[in-house]
């Protein structure tokens, strides 16, 4: 986008000029958040700097903004009031999701970022989050990488359309970045996923499977729930003329 409530125009041309030096034409960034009161608003800059001082970036490029708690918390809000006046906002999102092992990450950035989407001059975000796998306990039905490592990270790939062409384009990349992790044996999982078979679902549940179909079986015996998922079979319709008991 031209610009966001926390990038100015000036900083977008910045940025843009950065990622043309590197060669992939991709960066990277650190978004971070500073809450603070009237009674911490006297060492508010001074706590920032020890933050800036831990960290390794391209000298002159931090960029801060000053703004109230409403603010910051509607800034979503506001971008989509940007996109809408656009007209950029009621299209396609073909949105890709992936919990990533952090011992693959590279390999992703390389393959994927810089390598399929190497080319792309995204319509969206592409966010990258990391977790720490001891915050996710086997009752969650979330499918987390089966690696055993102590962090993982969220990469959303989240892309808009603007036309048919594109959209089609985008779909191939979402597969491209799939076939792409399995020939290389990154044991990605996908948040949110799409699967037309059964075999499918319990591939990506895996030993969660056998427990994850006891609860539908208990709290869900007639598959009322979530039918478009397609996770479980449909129940049968009884044929005109017949009697259920």
């Amino acid at each position: 986008p031209k610009s966001t409530p926390f990038f100015s125009e000036a900083d977008i041309n910045r940025l843009a000029g950065l990622a043309s030096e590197t060669g992939s034409g991709a960066i990277y960034f650190i978004e971070a958040a500073m809450y603070y009161d009237e009674t911490t608003a006297p060492s508010v800059n001074q706590k920032l700097e020890m933050v800036l001082a831990q960290l390794s970036f391209v000298p002159g490029f931090v960029f801060t903004k000053d703004v109230t708690y409403f603010q910051f918390l509607d800034r979503v809000r506001v971008e989509e009031v940007v996109l809408r006046s656009a007209d950029v906002w009621d299209v396609p999102h073909p949105w890709l999701n992936l919990f990533v092992p952090r011992s693959r990450i590279l390999d992703f950035d390389a393959g994927v970022l810089k390598g399929i989407l190497g080319g792309d001059n995204p319509v969206g975000l592409i966010l990258m989050y990391p977790m720490n796998m001891a915050k996710w306990t086997s009752q969650m039905t979330a499918v987390t990488p089966p690696t055993g490592e102590d962090v993982f990270y969220t990469v959303g790939l989240l892309r808009s359309a603007l036309s048919a062409d594109e959209l089609e384009r985008i779909q191939r990349e979402n597969q491209s970045a799939l076939a792409f992790c399995d020939k290389e044996g990154i044991e990605c999982k996908q948040y949110l996923p799409h699967y037309t078979s059964q075999d499918g679902w319990r591939r990506h549940f895996g030993a969660k499977w056998s427990n994850i179909a006891q609860l539908k079986n208990k709290y869900d015996p007639h598959a009322i729930m979530s039918r478009g998922q397609r996770i479980f079979p449909l129940p049968s319709v009884p044929a005109a003329g017949t009697a259920t008991t």
